[in-house]
């Protein structure tokens, strides 16, 4: 028959088949409606209807069959209670699927029995003394009323239709047919008792089902009133039967032992299947939460979700049939016991207990983590008094452990058990439940460490860049009006090569401390690398982010102490908005790498205009775009001939012959037109291709000398080097080969190096410059007066002559300090044995005095701008004129 008890702590009751268990549902059910009343109240309601017209028809069925008394019927009645009480103990709940039970039950048995032996009257006080007591010791106090009346309803409806069946056969059938049918209707009425109830809770069943729960009650049912009504026909009418029923109920007996083990085994592994399944899938929702970037050592608690331990704990209660299940949970080790409760409620002074130190409770310090069964009776005085303290009689501990630490203690507290406390079965359970929970727990703890750095950075504890990114995604999508801040701690490199990394990595900690202390600890900051930080203001306007900035700005730049020094740090702000303002419309962007990527266009231009704290603009962004561009596309306007190369006559002084030219390069840009060197040369030297570019134009160089070689012309060729190029070992090796495949002799190629590339480190330079010079090729000193050249270093770099820079030949004519400056630079290169060239020269006055001062060669717009190479072969026909040499060579002079 259904059994009536409730399922655990929601006053519904649990059906044979069927579950109306709220709020959860099950495939033939579905939630509660808003509009709806409370659950409780309506089943309290329900309850008492269902005992007022069970009492009403209990009423009706004693009128209808007199009482009888007599003493032979208390012991009939005490008998028949006890077959109650032993048909309720023995029942077997077997789970179908999550939320739907189906329970088996004997209590037709003792049923069909009293219908055989008993009145009316003496049936329902054992039924009710036998099914309310247990109710009762199993602490079920919140369902009596409503099992009490679907009891009263039980033993009515069987009474009632025994009689209707005796009356109708009239003695013309079997005389045990009226106590079938009758046994037969009590499980019937009881299921569609419960049917109203799940109907009346809200709760939906399909009509499959339905019918379904009552052809299982109903074959259930013939099967226990058969066994019934053969027992009673056995001994009453066949000689010798007792004999015969008790061997036949030893067989049955033996038959539920291990048909019931057997069920109890199927329990226990779902039961365990279930508990795993909601660790894992807690476990899943955590790691698939975004990080909230902040630098807590509690987020691995704060991400734990405490309702699915506590169906953990729900779970385990109802299977080991406990009163009570207390999990006590460790989610960092150093954190304090986190408590979870399932069941009656634990007394608020063990609520606290702690596990470690002078107070610790006794349950909590056990070592090892197999299971113990401890009885108040037989208990050491501590565990005993750790008992009392819970108000329990019996428990089950099992402590929960890692390889390192204490991560939770599981108890189970009082069997609600038939005759004995916790068996062989609940400790193997409750072992196998630790195990896996503490193996879950400690991989939870794994997965949130390794999720914690895969996205925090290990210096500061701040997020990294793709926890920024995780963190900022979502927030950014619902907050539009937000802003993402770059900053930039400057002087580290400089800490670092003074005094070690370890602390420049002090640095950048206290800095990421300051910022966290001035944006709080709800604002999402990162360390993306360096001293480089990144921020997250939502919901804030360009100019409350401008203050933010400077606030940031002030406390970065406040002094550091560093090894007993005090080193005054520069911080630089880029700050960009989702929001930009476009020629057309607002434009919305929320990708968190374009934002950042944006910040940081802003926090250069912020450096490089001198500034501390900047906005982005578009225009910034075209600007870095278009470097990129031109970086991107420089190899194939090599190849394509967008780039070309332009040559600068130089004459000698004061002969004015043309001895050689300056190799410039030129690039006429498809979409940007012609671009200035000093935009494209930089952006190729920094993206490492400016191997390519000077290749390419000391090729063409020598290329135009040869031609000049073949018409009876010496005319030197001078090319730009670039500081890289001094850094290149095998950079020599190619300048000979290129010497060598255009048949240059290497006296007509000058390589010109920078005052400040060359001094920025000599000693590197020197290996590479000597090898040069070994080749014969001509070194030249560019820019010479601007850098902070050593006249020690000069007279070591194996160099053949210097260039004064134009600045000072420009000022010459107004400027005594110029004039006094080139002056002295013509003295100190011819001193040293070196060929002085001036560059800038663009009037007759300069010329002169630069020829009285002895300079050796000038070069500049009086004698000729930058020419291509068709039009320098034109100016060379037009400017110039042919004479012999000393030598019988060709000899260009530069006509007045």
């Amino acid at each position: 028959m259904p059994d009536h008890r409730g399922a655990a702590d929601t006053g519904a009751p649990v059906v044979a088949g069927a579950d109306p268990d709220y709020p959860r549902t099950t495939d033939e059910g579905q939630g509660w409606a808003a509009a709806d009343a409370p659950p409780d109240h309506r089943f309290l309601v329900f309850s008492v209807l269902v005992l007022v017209s069970s009492l009403v028809g209990a009423g009706l069925v004693s009128a209808w069959e007199p009482p009888a008394g007599g003493v032979r019927l208390v012991w009939i009645g005490l008998v028949l209670a006890l077959g109650f009480l032993v048909a309720e103990q023995l029942a077997i709940n077997v789970d179908v699927r999550g939320g739907v039970s189906w329970t088996i039950s004997f209590s037709e048995i003792p049923l069909v029995i009293g219908l055989f032996v008993a009145p009316f009257e003496v049936v329902l006080a054992a039924h009710l003394v036998a099914g309310v007591g247990t109710l009762l010791v199993r602490r079920v106090n919140d369902r009596i009323l409503y099992n009490a009346g679907a009891m009263v309803f039980e033993i009515t409806a069987a009474f009632a239709v025994c009689g209707l069946v005796d009356r109708a056969m009239a003695g013309s059938g079997p005389a045990w047919a009226g106590a079938l049918a009758g046994a037969l209707a009590a499980p019937l009425t009881s299921t569609l008792l419960a049917l109203v109830c799940v109907r009346v809770l809200g709760r939906r069943m399909r009509l499959g089902a339905a019918v379904r729960l009552m052809l299982r009650t109903l074959v259930l049912g013939l099967v226990n009133a058969s066994v019934g009504v053969v027992g009673y026909q056995v001994v009453a009418h066949a000689e010798a039967g007792w004999p015969l029923l008790v061997l036949a109920l030893g067989g049955l007996a033996a038959l539920y032992i291990a048909y019931s083990g057997l069920l109890r085994e199927q329990r226990d592994l779902e039961a365990l299947s279930e508990v795993s399944l909601i660790v894992a899938r807690s476990g899943h929702q955590a790691a698939a939460r975004p990080s909230l970037g902040l630098a807590d050592p509690h987020e691995v608690a704060g991400a734990t979700e405490i309702d699915e331990w506590q169906a953990i704990a729900e779970r385990i209660k109802e299977q080991l049939g406990a009163a009570r299940v207390v999990l006590r949970l460790r989610f960092d080790p150093q954190l304090p016991l986190h408590t979870v409760v399932s069941g009656s409620d634990l007394p608020a002074e063990v609520h606290a207990a702690q596990a470690s130190g002078p107070r610790a409770d006794a349950l909590l310090r056990l070592p090892g983590s197999h299971v113990r069964h401890f009885r108040r009776g037989d208990a050491v005085p501590e565990v005993r008094h750790a008992l009392l303290r819970r108000g329990a009689d019996e428990a089950l501990v099992v402590p929960l452990r890692s390889a390192s630490h204490l991560l939770g203690v599981v108890e189970a507290h009082d069997k609600l058990s038939r005759w004995r406390g916790f068996g062989q079965a609940d400790t193997r359970l409750i072992g196998t439940m630790a195990s896996h929970l503490a193996t879950a727990m400690d991989n939870r703890r794994l997965l949130a460490t390794l999720r914690h750095d895969a996205y925090h950075d290990p210096l500061t504890g701040l997020l990294n860049r793709p926890g920024f990114r995780r963190a900022a995604g979502e927030p950014l999508r619902k907050h539009p009006d937000s802003v993402v801040l770059r900053v930039d701690l400057d002087v580290l490199s400089t800490v670092s090569d003074a005094l070690g990394y370890a602390w420049s990595d002090r640095m950048v900690v206290a800095a990421g401390r300051r910022l966290r202390d001035a944006l709080g600890p709800d604002v999402a900051l990162a360390r993306l690398e360096g001293g480089q930080f990144a921020v997250l203001l939502l919901d804030t306007t360009p100019e409350q982010a401008h203050e933010v900035a400077e606030l940031l700005r002030a406390g970065l730049a406040a002094p550091y102490p560093v090894d007993r020094l005090t080193v005054e740090a520069a911080a630089v702000v880029g700050y960009c908005t989702p929001r930009t303002a476009d020629a057309e419309e607002d434009s919305l962007e929320l990708d968190v790498d374009a934002l950042l990527q944006r910040a940081d266009v802003a926090l250069r231009a912020a450096r490089s205009g001198g500034d501390t704290v900047r906005a982005y603009l578009p225009t910034m962004g075209q600007v870095f775009l278009r470097r990129f561009q031109l970086v991107t596309q420089f190899r194939h306007a090599l190849e394509s001939g967008q780039v070309k190369v332009h040559y600068q006559p130089k004459v000698a002084l004061p002969s004015r012959q043309v001895i050689g030219v300056e190799a410039l390069v030129r690039w006429r840009h498809p979409e940007f037109g012609r671009l200035d060197p000093d935009e494209f040369v930089p952006a190729v030297e920094a993206a490492g291709l400016v191997d390519a570019l000077t290749g390419f134009v000391m090729d063409q160089s020598l290329i135009r000398v040869r031609k000049w070689l073949d018409r009876g012309l010496r005319i030197a060729a001078a090319v730009n080097l670039s500081v890289r190029s001094l850094d290149d070992p095998h950079f020599p090796d190619r300048v000979a080969e290129a010497l060598a495949r255009h048949d240059v002799p290497p006296e007509l190629l000058t390589l010109e190096l920078t005052e400040s590339g060359v001094m920025a480190d000599p000693q590197r330079a020197l290996p590479v410059l000597r090898r040069l010079h070994t080749l014969g090729v001509t070194l030249a000193v560019d820019d010479f007066g601007t850098g902070y050249s050593s006249l020690a270093y000069l007279r070591q770099l194996p160099v053949d002559e210097v260039k004064i820079d134009k600045s000072f030949v420009l000022g010459m004519g107004t400027d005594l300090g110029d004039l006094a400056v080139v002056r002295s630079i013509v003295e100190l290169g011819h001193s040293l044995g070196l060929t002085v060239v001036a560059e800038g020269v663009e009037d007759d006055a300069a010329r002169d005095q630069l020829a009285s001062m002895g300079c050796d060669v000038a070069q500049g717009y009086l004698i000729s701008r930058p020419l291509s190479e068709s039009r320098l072969e034109a100016w060379l026909q037009a400017r110039t004129t042919q004479a012999r040499g000393l030598r019988d060579e060709t000899v260009l002079t530069l006509l007045s």
